[in-house]
């Protein structure tokens, strides 16, 4: 019976013992994890300043692509309008040829008809003119005659003379004609350079443009990486939360039998002494603790059952709060070792000391945590910085102190 329940007991503080080396591991963990997903987090902000400066760059080269497309859209309009120009300008030179031609003609047709009406007076002289005055009836008859005969040689010379002009100014027509036809090609030409250059830009910046939007789309997806990667170490670090705890409730368990044990071994004891006469009070050990805040001695909330000061904190304070001035001192309250020092959600960042016996205390929403894991530390000596880390409405302590494995009210412990 008595080998049983030193099994029982031996097993009970292996427990115990495994849990704290446990929490140790499983708490160095969420800090290593802690660290990836700050790390994560700052890559991830330089990935998305390189994605905001891409997008700024992708949005200014497509208005300049957008500009291009327009320039080349006028340009092409006014190539349309020059094609449409040169085209009526050679029509209007091919007419002006035609009445060049025709000019031409008709003044050579009056010129030969005016010299063959010269050669024939110049042929029939004045006989002919005589015979015709002698011919005629009355002086009226012959004033006539003569007067015919002069106009007919003065419409001659009149009408080869317009003619003349007309041919003229028909020439000068067909060169001013080709003069405006030749500025048009020239125009033409210039335009097509322009429209030529502008294709060469626009091919270049649409090139620049979708160089862009791969570095874009590469930069996504660096974002989406680092966002699953981030997810995953939230949750790594929540398994191993949740591994704490119930290694924790283990513990509490393993040390709720072994203080029934010895709470019956006591029994046992006090029953002996009794029957033999002796002394049957039965000292209990005392660990004297020292108040954690020196910079305040208020308590603004207390253990047991309260309202819930802001969303996420419990109903069930398992502790006592502390307010203090963010960054005053926070000290051990007895010798003991560092068995986690680490940062939650709910707790933000805390410490546990183990300060044997089954007892420990806990210190939580520090801002600043000067101790590690595994450090030996001695009563009053500086271990945390007040703060207002995890579930907390403003800078204070939370002190919590467990015994076996439970939390019990840290007044019994402390006061300030």
């Amino acid at each position: 019976m008595r080998k049983k329940k030193i099994a029982v007991l031996a097993a009970a503080a292996a427990l115990t013992l495994g849990t704290v080396f446990s929490s140790y591991a499983t708490s160095k963990a969420i800090e290593d994890a802690k660290k990836k997903v700050s790390s994560m987090e700052e890559e991830k902000k330089k990935v998305e300043s390189t994605l905001k400066e891409l997008e700024g760059k992708k949005s200014d080269t497509a208005a300049y692509v957008k500009e291009l497309d327009r320039n080349l859209s006028a340009l092409a309009g006014e190539l349309t309008k020059l094609e449409g120009d040169i085209s009526q300008k050679e029509e209007q030179i091919e007419e002006a040829k035609v009445e060049l031609e025709t000019a031409k003609i008709t003044e050579n047709r009056q010129y030969e008809d005016m010299k063959l009406r010269i050669q024939y007076m110049y042929e029939n002289g004045q006989t002919g003119l005589l015979e015709s005055m002698m011919q005629s009836e009355s002086i009226a008859e012959l004033l006539n005659r003569a007067e015919y005969a002069s106009q007919i040689t003065s419409y001659d010379r009149k009408m080869l003379e317009e003619y003349r002009k007309t041919r003229q100014e028909v020439a000068l027509k067909e060169e001013a004609l080709k003069t405006e036809h030749q500025e048009l090609l020239t125009l033409q030409d210039s335009t097509k350079a322009k429209q030529s250059s502008v294709k060469t830009l626009m091919a270049s910046k649409e090139a620049e443009l979708a160089s862009y939007e791969t570095k874009i789309a590469s930069a996504q997806g660096e974002i989406d990486q680092y966002n699953a990667d981030i997810k995953a170490q939230e949750e790594h670090m929540a398994r191993v939360e949740a591994e704490i705890r119930r290694k924790e409730e283990e513990a509490r368990k393993a040390e709720e039998a072994r203080r029934a044990e010895e709470a019956r071994r006591a029994e046992e004891a006090k029953k002996n002494q009794s029957s033999a006469g002796g002394d049957s009070t039965v000292k209990k050990g005392n660990t004297n603790f020292i108040w954690p805040c020196p910079a305040s001695g208020r308590i603004s909330s207390a253990f047991g059952d309260r309202s819930s000061p802001t969303e996420g904190a419990s109903t069930n304070h398992k502790g006592i709060d502390i307010p203090a001035p963010s960054g005053s001192s926070i000290v051990a309250a007895a010798d003991g070792k560092v068995v986690i020092s680490t940062y939650s959600y709910s707790a933000g960042n805390y410490i546990m000391i183990d300060h044997g016996g089954g007892l420990t205390t806990v210190y939580m929403h520090c801002s600043q945590l000067l101790v590690k894991e595994g450090e030996t530390v001695k009563q009053g000596q500086t271990i945390a910085k007040v703060g207002s880390t995890g579930y907390s409405t403003g800078p204070h302590l939370h002190f919590g102190v467990r015994s076996g494995g439970s939390y019990v009210n840290p007044s019994g412990y402390v006061s300030p």
